[in-house]
């Protein structure tokens, strides 16, 4: 953890000009001991494990293979050094010493909230594109060229800054009519922002409530409806019996 950090901090520390000029040197040395040290530590693990391919397309073999790859490649493509950044994601590896399985079911209830409710997001992300298009293509008409909107994709670039009030100011109306348009666009914005994470909540909620109904009682409290896989009853304590079907 301490060498990815460091790895890490030292490519940051290399992207600002005026360090980069005195440190350079050492820099680049710390660098090519680091991608060294990452490349034997990639190369032990395909040596040790019991499957190679199995580790080298698995998510963490693929970010210990580009936690090295972007050093090789900038020496024939320059502009790769900086992806060495990447090499940050090797600390998702801290979550197996926090011993997360405990968690696992409400990682799997979000995931599942997620993929059920991908239809309504693409959706509503698709209403929203449309109205992004149709705002920008009316602003285009508005103010036109003289007033920065060159161009239908700018304008659409400024309806997006302006739906998600984030508001650049690079390209703002001058016309009142202009205005008008882009008031209503930033009321539409704040509206839409809690949409998809409504979705995702109501979902949530629904999925915490639809439970398959039994009829497993207790024996010790006599605490009915535990789930199927329940092992213990979640009163008490006590050891369920087996659950049966019929």
């Amino acid at each position: 953890m301490a060498a990815i950090l460091t790895s890490v901090t030292v490519v940051v520390l290399d992207s600002v000009q005026s360090l980069s000029a005195r440190y350079g040197a050492l820099f680049g040395m710390l660098e090519w001991a680091f991608t060294v040290l990452f490349t034997v530590e990639y190369f032990a693990r395909l040596w040790c494990v019991r499957h190679p391919p199995r580790y080298a397309a698995s998510f963490f073999g693929i970010i210990d293979l580009l936690a090295f790859l972007p050093s090789y490649l900038a020496l024939l493509f320059p502009s790769a050094v900086a992806f060495q950044g990447v090499r940050a994601l090797r600390l998702l590896r801290v979550f197996r010493i926090f011993k997360l399985g405990a968690y696992v079911a409400e990682f799997r209830a979000l995931g599942q909230a997620l993929r059920a409710s991908a239809r309504k997001i693409l959706i509503f992300l698709a209403v929203v594109l449309l109205t992004v298009l149709l705002l920008g293509t009316t602003m285009y008409v508005v103010e036109g060229p003289e007033n920065g909107y060159t161009s239908i994709p700018t304008s659409v670039y400024w309806a997006i800054v302006t739906m998600t009030t984030v508001g650049y100011g690079d390209v703002t109306p001058h016309t009142d009519l202009g205005k008008f348009i882009a008031s209503v666009m930033m009321l539409i914005g704040w509206g839409i922002i809690a949409v998809p994470t409504g979705i995702v909540t109501a979902e949530m909620t629904a999925q915490r409530f639809v439970r398959p109904p039994t009829t497993r009682t207790c024996h010790e409290c006599l605490s009915e409806g535990h789930e199927p896989d329940a092992r213990f009853c979640k009163d008490c304590g006590a050891k369920l019996p087996e659950y049966t079907h019929d």
